[in-house]
């Protein structure tokens, strides 16, 4: 099998109003543009891969073509060695990597989970928030979510005094798991960079949230690769430490892994490894004691393509972004069929390869 063609779509979604993401400062969201990326093979089998965009999309279809035409996507690691050549200078090639995994899986007429050694497992989700908002407001929503099936929620903060929200929010649920986001890893820098924090203040936050109680982890409360000072933070308190779903790679996980950074493993198989590599982290994480839970927070290809990774995985949790006007149906809006959670479990698609259909009309 050769890879005979290599396209890609920008695609661009009205969300039907806007929220204000920690990860892009001062900027309102309101349409969900991604990159998809079509490749076809001699067979006819074509498989798909999409990573996010903004700003009228970012055109890599012609330089890809160079590195991809007529190799074999069976051959991931070949394929991914003369892609890292991309990575140096242009997108990451993460996205490309999953549509080699579609293709393998069609051609074997297997989802992607089953290819990975795993089985189609119920994983339960935690409802993912995407901006800060006030306690009277978030614990509305909170009752929302409990309503609709889902048993734990992560609430995003930027500053340390929204302690106080997580702590008014933890007052009106006493017995539900919470996740806490400080989203300080990285940003969008389109409008306002975002405040980092000290050490000092990560820590004071998470001494906090060891009074708050059964907070599940206290995500990325520093920058992406101070993988020392996470070390020092995860060391000096009792609130598990989680991070890394932008990091690029695997390398950085083994660093995390070395120096005693993180407790729970969180790489998007769309933005930082691809399936193999995922794959490949999640068995880091068991090897070590640590968990996966990894980020998915992009579109409907990325959160399917992890999906298939937990599930091969038994993933405690899976992230299942919950922030309106971003609902289900925003984030596939690229798919044919909606993937949502029933009484709050979510399991992968059971047909061959990534399992789900690109909606055709989009790329007409």
């Amino acid at each position: 099998m050769q890879i005979t063609g290599v396209d890609q779509h920008h695609l661009e979604h009205q969300a039907g109003g806007s929220f204000e993401p920690t990860w892009i400062p001062g900027y309102p969201q309101g349409t969900h543009e991604v990159e998809l990326f079509e490749i076809e093979t001699d067979t006819g089998l074509t498989g798909y891969g999409a990573m996010p965009s903004f700003a009228g999309g970012m055109d890599f279809s012609e330089p890809l073509s160079y590195f991809l035409l007529g190799e074999d996507p069976h051959d991931v690691e070949g394929v991914l060695r003369k892609l890292d050549s991309i990575n140096l200078v242009g997108p990451r090639p993460w996205g490309v990597e999953i549509a080699l995994w579609d293709i393998i899986g069609k051609d074997a007429g297997k989802p992607i989970y089953e290819l990975l050694g795993g089985s189609a497992s119920e994983i339960p989700v935690y409802a993912s928030t995407g901006e800060v908002m006030p306690a009277e407001e978030r614990i509305e929503y909170v009752g929302d979510v409990i309503d609709a099936g889902v048993g734990a929620v992560k609430l995003r903060v930027t500053e340390p005094d929204h302690i106080e929200i997580v702590r008014e929010v933890r007052e009106a649920y006493p017995d539900l798991p919470l996740m806490v986001d400080a989203n300080k890893g990285w940003a969008v820098r389109v409008m306002e960079h975002e405040r980092q924090w000290s050490f000092r203040e990560a820590l004071e936050f998470a001494r906090g949230l060891e009074d708050v109680g059964d907070v599940r982890w206290l995500e990325e409360p520093l920058p992406r690769h101070d993988y020392e000072q996470y070390a020092r933070l995860r060391e000096a308190t009792d609130v598990p430490i989680a991070g890394g779903e932008f990091n690029d790679g695997i390398h950085h996980f083994r660093e995390f892994v070395k120096q005693g950074s993180l407790d729970v493993l969180q790489p998007d198989a769309a933005l930082a490894t691809g399936i193999k590599r995922a794959d490949e982290v999640a068995a880091m994480a068991r090897q070590h004691g640590l968990e996966y839970v990894p980020h998915t927070w992009t579109n409907g290809i990325g959160f399917v393509a992890n999906l298939h990774v937990m599930a091969a995985n038994d993933s405690p949790w899976c992230e299942f972004p919950m922030e309106p006007p971003w609902t289900p149906d925003v984030r596939d809006f690229l798919l044919d069929e909606t993937v949502d959670h029933e009484d709050g479990v979510v399991t992968p698609p059971e047909g061959p390869g990534l399992g789900v259909e690109i909606d055709d009309s989009l790329l007409e």
